[in-house]
């Protein structure tokens, strides 16, 4: 059961819109596991060093995982400052080791590398989705490729297509957004141990002291003896110093154990670019699934009636009118989409607006619509796959609509058929203009009866212009080729 109570205010995204496992991702336990993580990788490369003892990291480690949220937040009323309060609850259960917590380390070195950490799982989520997705938009259109069906433009009768291409067009903005997709997860980062600027000061400071200190001591008997022999060498020890004291190594092994990249530059945070980065992959999903939701939309309307989402046997369309099966499930991606859109926005605008080397005005917002954007698309891809599998398909009335308005999608090619035979191609455009705008009589008593165009093509010329299957074109053809992608 929830964990949470209905007194207070929730998000919809608490429990209403995605999915478990990525509000696992994005809870405050598994955030607060993931600082833990950080500072136990960071200890383990500063044990390396000799900053830190095997008796200290065995405690650090064995209270890695005892989360205490009501211990950290009654710490956090006085310090003001979430991560510092998780350092004293940590310290206060690892009695041994809780003294070198954080060692050398800001906030955001702790911070924005286990938030690269669930960014990059979240995005893995989204990838898995998204592939599943691709795998039932290739299924339907496969049963569907050579399914004629009259097209639209303009929201206006045109010529036909099929209901496997159309489907296609969305299975290809989708595989556009995969390889988006796949090239944020490649170019995601994190920030690495780099201290307060960036410049990973205050590690140098620590491992040089650290030299100093065993130099120190190695030579504290002799020290006289000695003094003018090491001044002489200062500038060689120097050297030799800072060959030893190697702080990228000392980040590749706290990376290495995250299983992240450090980013080369960076200020105070990562780079919100990254954010940025993720916000636009978000963005496009949303926006290719708000596009097929809202064509959805169109066709279950009676003046089309072609398609129609899944409805369940007890489902309610309406409180008020018991026959009514609203599309809800395509409203709701619709309506989720446009979040995404705008939350997308403020990625932009914290990658754009982080001044020098820090400020902190993205921190709040970031709480919010990070995880926000993933369980939204995480929701839209779940409701798009179900829709997807159980998509129905009105054939009868695609074929009336075919027979309705057909006829007129055929008069281009009986105006080529008929130029090719002689005919004049603007004179043959005005007759069949004409004919096309005569309500009182079906069009295809029309074109079958008029003695000028007779004068070109034949009675069997015409009917076979007018059969849809002949004015696909290569849809079928087209279809097969955005399969072999989705499947490879």
């Amino acid at each position: 059961m929830s964990s949470f109570d209905y007194t207070t205010y929730l998000s919809p995204f608490t429990w209403r819109y995605g999915s478990d496992k990525m509000r696992q991702i994005w809870s405050e336990i598994y955030k607060r596991k993931l600082w833990r993580r950080v500072w136990v990788a960071l200890a383990k490369a500063q044990h390396e060093e000799g900053l830190i003892t095997k008796t200290e990291l065995d405690d650090l480690v064995k209270h890695q995982n005892e989360i205490d949220i009501e211990r950290a937040q009654k710490i956090e009323k006085d310090v003001r400052h979430d991560l510092m309060a998780e350092v004293k609850t940590y310290a206060q259960q690892a009695r041994v080791g809780g003294g070198k917590i954080h060692l050398g380390a800001t906030s955001m070195d702790i911070e924005d590398n286990a938030d690269t950490v669930r960014l990059l799982e979240s995005l893995i989520i989204i990838e898995g989705k998204l592939k599943n997705l691709l795998l039932a938009f290739s299924k339907k259109i496969d049963a569907y490729k050579g399914l004629p069906c009259i097209g639209y433009t303009h929201l206006q009768p045109a010529e036909p297509t099929t209901v496997g291409y159309r489907l296609a067009f969305y299975a290809q903005d989708l595989l556009l957004d995969k390889n988006l997709l796949n090239f944020v997860i490649g170019q995601m980062k994190g920030k690495g141990m780099k201290g307060a600027v960036g410049t990973a000061a205050s590690y140098t400071l620590l491992l040089d002291r650290n030299k100093e200190t065993l130099f120190s001591r190695k030579f504290e008997n002799k020290e006289t003896l000695f003094s003018r022999k090491l001044e002489n060498k200062e500038t060689l020890f120097s050297r030799k110093l800072e060959n030893r004291v190697k702080v990228e190594e000392m980040e590749k092994k706290v990376m290495s154990e995250l299983k992240i990249d450090a980013a080369t530059i960076t200020n105070q945070t990562a780079p919100r670019k990254f954010e940025f980065f993720v916000s636009c992959a978000l963005s496009s999903i949303a926006q290719s699934l708000y596009k097929f939701a809202f064509d959805l939309r169109l066709m279950q309307s009676p003046g089309f009636g072609e398609w129609q989402e899944p409805f369940g046997a007890k489902q309610v369309g309406s409180s008020a009118m018991p026959f009514k099966k609203n599309p809800w499930k395509a409203e709701q991606i619709c309506s989720l989409a446009r979040l995404v859109f705008n939350l997308a926005n403020i990625a932009r605008d914290n990658s754009a607006n982080m001044l020098l080397e820090r400020t902190l005005d993205d921190s709040a917002n970031r709480r919010v619509f990070i995880p926000e954007m993933f369980l939204a698309v995480d929701e839209i891809l779940e409701s798009s796959t179900k829709i997807i599998e159980g998509l129905v398909i009105n054939e009868k009335q695609i074929q009336r609509n075919l027979e309705k308005f057909g006829p007129a999608a055929a008069t281009e090619a009986i105006l080529m058929a008929a130029v090719k035979e002689g005919a004049d191609r603007q004179k043959m455009h005005e007759i069949l203009r004409e004919l096309s705008m005569n309500t009182s009589t079906p069009l295809t008593k029309l074109l079958l009866n008029d003695k000028r165009i007779m004068q070109f093509l034949n009675i069997s010329d015409i009917k076979k212009l007018l059969d849809p299957k002949n004015h696909i074109g290569l849809a079928v053809s087209y279809c097969e080729k955005i399969i072999r992608e989705i499947e490879k």
